[in-house]
């Protein structure tokens, strides 16, 4: 019982080679949206941005790289994006999108997605945008920020190893108790 114990352990403790994306980037630039007010806007029908800052998984790519970013992104009514956004290998598709304030100056939206990259696994991720515009005109400034959500990497086989240990120790107090009785 004890050597199938041990067999077990060792055919079904592989590692995981699960490899989530970590960190975080920030891009900002300019868009153009369907109307001159941010508190009537819906859709953004243009835009171009530029990497900001990156951290952890994304440090390979440029500060300063040009963002490819989806036209028209419609936020009201909150649509899925798959593609809302791609740059040095990485890209993220949009799920959900919630408007936090909109009115003439500030629009502010955050939401969840998935994060994507050679390499790496499909990553969920949260997001926030902001456009600030000061004088009633179609185009504004912009910001965007992702981040991974801390989804943690599936079990590498550890609580197998350990089960299989567990069930080695309760069969050796067995044989032990079963020797004293006899």
């Amino acid at each position: 019982m004890l050597a199938i114990g041990f067999i077990s352990c060792a055919l079904f403790s592989e590692q995981a080679q699960a490899t989530p994306i970590t960190g975080d980037i920030g891009f900002s630039g300019a868009t153009t949206f369907n109307t001159t007010s941010l508190a009537t806007a819906a859709r953004v029908n243009s835009w171009f941005a530029f990497v900001g800052t990156t951290s952890e998984s994304f440090v390979s790519v440029p500060i300063g790289s040009v963002v490819s970013l989806a036209m028209p992104w419609i936020f009201n009514p909150s649509t899925p994006t798959p593609g809302l956004w791609s740059v040095g290998g990485f890209s993220f598709d949009l799920d959900t999108a919630t408007i936090d304030t909109q009115n003439s100056h500030l629009l502010m939206i955050t939401g969840t997605g998935t994060l994507s990259g050679a390499g790496f696994d499909p990553t969920p991720g949260t997001w926030a945008f902001s456009a600030q515009s000061a004088a009633g005109i179609r185009q504004a400034s912009f910001t965007f920020s992702a981040d991974t959500t801390g989804a943690g990497v599936p079990d590498g086989g550890s609580a197998v190893a350990l089960l299989g240990i567990a069930l080695g120790g309760i069969e050796a107090v067995r044989r032990m108790l079963r020797a004293r009785k006899a």
